[in-house]
């Protein structure tokens, strides 16, 4: 799903970010942007499409001789969120919710592991809460939540990032080094305002 996203915002430089976490992902469009005339449907049908695509194109380098079983396919709209703090508070909604789910599904298998079934395991957990479930994991599977791979915890996060490039040039077949913008996957706290701080140019007033 990262590769897929990654390779969406390569080729559509108008994205900004990205997010994603389970089999959702969310790309972000700037106000300024006039990609297809800012027609939502064009959007919305090239970004799924591109997805899909990859996600078909580059199986076989992760997952081997194992075929795909159908054709993917996947659903897709387009939300205008009118300012800067609606858009964080969408995304912070997605990053909570990325949280909470992973945490049950952790404390769910690792109840489903140790021998209870899977509808005992549900109820166990119903109607339990974040710090209930950390206690499970901790006291009864030596599980400390917060090392777990943020990648889990947080979902990734796609921006383009300043990446040394080296090619050769084709005039005298030297390196060249160059400082290019890649689409780069991190696994950081987006609710918190840290990472806006450090990476001010995605937000509207910023980039003015």
């Amino acid at each position: 799903m990262n590769r897929c996203a990654i390779e969406v915002m390569k080729d559509i430089k108008d994205i900004i970010l990205a997010y994603g976490q389970s089999d959702e992902y969310s790309f972000i469009i700037p106000k300024s942007s006039n990609l297809y005339s800012r027609r939502s449907s064009k959007i919305s049908s090239t970004v799924v499409s591109l997805f899909a695509s990859n996600y078909v194109m580059h199986w076989a380098e992760y997952f081997g001789e194992d075929k795909l079983q159908y054709a993917p396919c996947f659903d897709s709209r387009t939300v205008c969120y009118p300012n800067d703090k609606v858009l964080r508070d969408y995304l912070s909604w997605r990053q909570a919710d990325c949280h909470i789910n992973n945490l049950f599904n952790t404390t769910f298998w690792a109840l489903v592991k140790s021998g209870m079934t899977e509808d005992a395991a549900e109820k166990h957990l119903r109607g339990s809460f974040s710090k209930d479930k950390n206690e499970i994991l901790f006291v009864e599977f030596n599980i400390n939540y917060n090392n777990i791979e943020p990648i889990y915890r947080k979902g990734s996060t796609i921006i383009r990032q300043k990446t040394e490039v080296t090619s050769i040039s084709p005039r005298n077949g030297e390196e060249v080094k160059r400082i290019k913008l890649i689409p780069t996957a991190i696994y950081d706290d987006i609710i918190g305002q840290d990472f806006w701080d450090r990476h001010p140019e995605l937000l509207a007033e910023k980039r003015r």
